[in-house]
């Protein structure tokens, strides 16, 4: 799907939601179930299951923000 305005997230949006994936990461870690953590950090379970497995598979640094999305730019650095 495209977007006129460009669509996916500003910054800003990405620094939030990074945010609430720590908080999630801070649950994780007192071993609260699923749905308390989905319905506190009203998200939904599946967002908090792929993000668990996520978690465990690579820690904290798996849930960080990886930046906008989007190709790298194949331009000739001289142009």
């Amino acid at each position: 799907m495209r977007y006129a305005d460009g669509g996916g997230l500003t910054a800003e949006q990405r620094k939030r939601r990074e945010e609430v994936r720590m908080q999630a990461v801070y649950l994780f870690e007192e071993d609260a179930k699923v749905p308390c953590i989905a319905r506190e950090l009203r998200v939904s379970e599946k967002s908090v299951y792929q993000w668990r497995r996520a978690w465990k598979a690579g820690g904290r640094e798996a849930l960080r923000s990886k930046g906008a999305p989007g190709y790298d730019c194949r331009l000739d650095p001289h142009l």
